[in-house]
């Protein structure tokens, strides 16, 4: 911490003056500046006014108590009336610490994306599957090296130009390489060999980086997990993990061989001369002790090696030099309080639930200093606890974070409702990183995909700093703080998904944060708003600082959301709720408003409190002040929930009436249908998202409100032009810009380096004929802003609205983070009229 943050402190120590309080004399007179106590008030008992009674403050900053900075205050006699306390005469220590204060300065924003494809294709044209799960980089740090195990190699990047990474080559291991870390030019791979679970092997592998070549190969005698190398560069630590078989007896312990921990001497100069010991885990976890799986090893400043036992639900601490544990410990549990553990389908987040003694089973782990550690509490057999804990070397949990990552992740609209169930955002993986006068803890959340960062001036009492977005599953984490740079490798690689693994890679700069661009405010009762899946966006008509947005069929009770965006990020700042309160949409199949609905069919689209479970894919403000909104269907038209509807609502979402396709166009439905619904003049205009059956265009529907009649025009596409054959190109939303003229979203249905065509065209329908094929006049590609984010370009655009002082708003919809990455974009594109 640097001196100059002090500033604070001294002015708390100049008002608080060096109290002097004598204790000799009648009126203390004789107390050594007993005038600054009051005059020595309190020095009548006092035997001889020789010596007094003291209190001095002291500045301190970076040690054991008050690791941000703070004061501390001694009291004690002065046995030698000098004015000051020696060590010898203390009697009593204080301190009042100062806060830690997060450097709002200073931000982490992402500055480049590489998916590991690029060693394949220059532009990813492939759909071979590769991961990065491990990062390490050279010590100059402009070389990343990463571990692909799905290949069986390792890749190298050049990162010298941070806006443009460069494909430098990959290399073969003979297996599947789980670690990686760099000791001067060599890269050390930990390489799994394994023929079976049973059949344990492994090799230690160094690589000359600056050649790419095998230098040094050797076997250790087990399954690998995890390499470090100390900070003083004389010993690598491999863990042995030996996993478990989860097929085999439902995946319990104890599964022999067991694991155990390796002790590399490098200090030779040759790798051919590097030592090796072994150290036994055995016997020490009170769960499953004669079957070890350590995980994770992480070395501080002492050569003391912190050691994950995560199914044991255990740590070890080894001291390398000696090759001998030295204190080892439960990681303990946690009381889960305020969280979601139900899986719903279709979706429910409901952070109101608790599980009691929940066992953290700690995978990732890092150093924070030599006195305390960090754990990423992922969870495997019996536990994980959503987040991460602080401990000490004596085993004490110091600090824990709780149900924070999974109410951060609820916040940021990244929470994953399918593992609700399991491990909520399952943080995975935890780095240290100092830079400058900040120190900050990076967690990875491998399932909602984003790197939580906390500010560690007190190790004791982590803050929360930022959120940074990811690829999909965040594995290993890097900090380069000689380039002001945090790597990521995300494992995840699913190109009809539109992921592709990767290396993130984030500044610390003076830019503002980046992200979130959206988050939620709490609820009245103290949990966040939760959110995902934004499918639509459609503007107030009287205040230009709000929008609306609505959630898709991935979730049940279905809500429409009130944006502010006159904050950033904009703020989730209520939720409301669909509602059939009135059984208008209940009753619609009796009275045959929607005749091929029936009651069977009706009751699966209605929940108990009257709530509705639709597919909202379009959204409107209405003139009235409540809302347009379009239900897309899925495709058989025999199911009333393959139904393309309209829904009426008021302000606060109650159903007011259902409008429904003519019979003969709704025959001709296929699974993709309404995409987006504008109100103008009376009348409601729906954009089909692609052709439908024996058609060549998308329709856009004109519903006459006056009339109750429909008419139909042809929407000309785009031909389908994307490097990834067997796409297409649809519509996705359509906007009233006035004067019988609108704005549509066209786009295809892919992301990253296979994504084409993401524009906004203006139509005129003021005066158009059923039947018509209209013409479009190009106002905007989006694709440039898309990838500004400098991340995985994403597939879905869905929602565009134009607020009331002009400006062009755009949402992406992150599937429920479902097969996605969760992240989120909302977007000002400015004024494009």
């Amino acid at each position: 911490m640097q001196f100059a943050k002090k500033v604070l402190s001294l002015a708390v120590i100049a008002s608080l003056p060096m109290l002097m309080v004598g204790c000799g004399g009648d009126d203390g007179k004789n107390g050594t500046n007993g005038s600054n106590g009051s005059n020595g008030s309190n020095g009548a008992n006092g035997a001889d006014g020789k010596t007094s009674l003291i209190a001095q403050t002291r500045l301190v900053a970076g040690d054991s108590q008050c690791f941000a900075g703070g004061i501390k205050i001694e009291t004690g006699i002065d046995v030698n009336s000098d004015n000051t306390l020696q060590p010898t005469e203390v009697n009593q220590t204080s301190y009042q610490c100062e806060k830690t204060l997060v450097n709002s300065a200073m931000n982490f924003n992402r500055v480049a994306t590489f998916p590991v494809c690029l060693q394949i294709s220059a532009t990813c044209n492939t759909s071979d599957e590769t991961a990065a799960e491990i990062v390490a980089a050279s010590t100059d740090g402009m070389t990343l090296i990463y571990t692909d195990a799905l290949k069986e190699q390792i890749g190298f990047t050049d990162i010298s130009q941070l806006s443009a990474p460069l494909a430098r080559g990959v290399l073969a291991m003979g297996g599947e390489p789980t670690s990686i870390a760099v000791k001067g030019g060599y890269a050390l791979i930990a390489v799994d060999t394994s023929a079976d679970f049973i059949n344990a092997s492994g090799d230690f592998v160094v690589v000359d980086i600056a050649t790419q070549t095998i230098v040094h190969r050797r076997s250790i005698g087990g399954q690998p997990d995890s390499v470090a190398i100390s900070p003083d560069g004389k010993y690598a630590a491999i863990v042995i993990e030996n996993q478990r078989d989860e097929d085999l007896n439902n995946g319990l312990p104890p599964q022999l061989p067991a694991g155990k921990l390796i002790v590399v001497d490098l200090s030779a100069a040759s790798p051919v001369d590097w030592t090796m010991r072994d150290v036994n885990l055995t016997g020490i976890a009170s769960l499953y002790a004669a079957d070890p799986e350590p995980e994770f090893v992480d070395i501080n400043t002492d050569n003391i090696a912190v050691v994950t036992l995560q199914e044991n639900n255990h740590i070890a601490l080894v001291d390398l030099a000696t090759a001998s544990v030295t204190n080892h410990f439960t990681a303990g549990a946690v009381d889960l309080v305020n969280v979601d553990l139900t899986d719903n389908r279709p979706a429910l987040i409901k952070p109101v639930e608790v599980k009691t003694a929940q066992l953290r089973e700690p995978d990732g782990v890092t150093w924070i200093n030599k006195d305390y550690f960090a754990t990423a509490n992922e969870g495997d057999l019996n536990g994980g606890s959503r987040g991460f804990t602080v401990f000490n070397k004596q085993g004490e949990v110091i600090w824990d974070s709780g149900s924070a990552l999974d109410d951060m992740a609820i916040r940021f609209g990244h929470y994953q409702d399918r593992r609700s169930d399991a491990k909520g955002n399952e943080p995975e993986n935890i780095e240290m990183g100092v830079f400058g006068g900040n120190r900050y803890l990076f967690v990875n959340s491998e399932r909602s995909s984003v790197i939580f960062v906390y500010d560690v001036a007190d190790p004791t009492k982590p803050v929360f700093k930022q959120v940074l977005p990811a690829s999909a599953a965040p594995e290993g984490g890097l900090a380069i703080p000689a380039r002001n740079l945090y790597v990521v490798a995300s494992e995840n690689d699913t190109r009809s998904a539109a992921i592709r693994a990767g290396l993130n890679i984030y500044s610390y700069n003076q830019q503002p944060a980046a992200y979130p661009t959206v988050q939620s405010v709490n609820r009245p009762d103290g949990n966040p708003i939760p959110w995902s899946a934004l499918s639509a966006l459609t503007n107030d008509m009287n205040n230009p600082d709000i929008l609306y947005s609505i959630e898709d069929s991935f979730f049940g009770q279905n809500r429409i959301f009130v944006v502010d965006i006159s904050t950033k990020p904009a703020l989730i700042v209520d939720e409301i709720k669909i509602m059939d309160t009135n059984n208008v949409f209940a009753n619609s199949g009796v009275n045959a408003h929607l005749p091929s609905v029936t009651n069977a069919e009706l009751a699966a689209m209605i929940n108990a409190d009257k709530s509705v479970n639709i597919d909202p894919e379009g959204l409107a403000k209405a003139a009235d002040g409540g809302f347009w909104i379009a239900s897309e269907g899925s495709g058989a038209a025999a199911s009333a929930a393959s139904m393309n509807l309209i829904f009426k609502t008021d302000a606060r979402g109650v159903i007011e009436s259902v409008i429904h396709l003519p019979a003969a166009v709704n025959n001709l439905q296929i699974n993709n249908g309404y995409e987006g619904i504008a109100e103008y003049n009376n009348s409601l205009y729906v954009a089909f998202q692609r052709a439908w059956a024996g058609e060549t265009n998308p329709r856009i529907g004109i519903y006459d409100l006056a009339a109750q009649s429909w008419k139909f025009v042809y929407y000309p596409l785009d031909a389908y032009s994307s490097q990834y054959a067997g796409g297409w190109v649809g519509l996705s939303e359509i906007t009233s810009i006035g004067n019988g003229e609108f704005m549509v979203l066209e786009r295809d249905n892919r992301g990253g380096l296979d994504a084409a065509i993401k524009r906004l065209y203006k139509i005129n329908l003021q005066t158009v004929s059923d039947g018509d094929l209209i013409t479009k006049t190009l106002i905007k590609d989006i694709k440039p802003a898309l990838a500004s984010t400098k991340g995985t370009l994403i597939e879905k655009v869905e929602g565009v609205a134009v607020t009331l002082n002009g400006e062009v708003y755009i949402v992406t919809d992150n599937d429920g983070v479902n097969d996605h990455s969760g992240e989120t974009q909302l977007m000002n594109l400015g004024r494009l009229f």
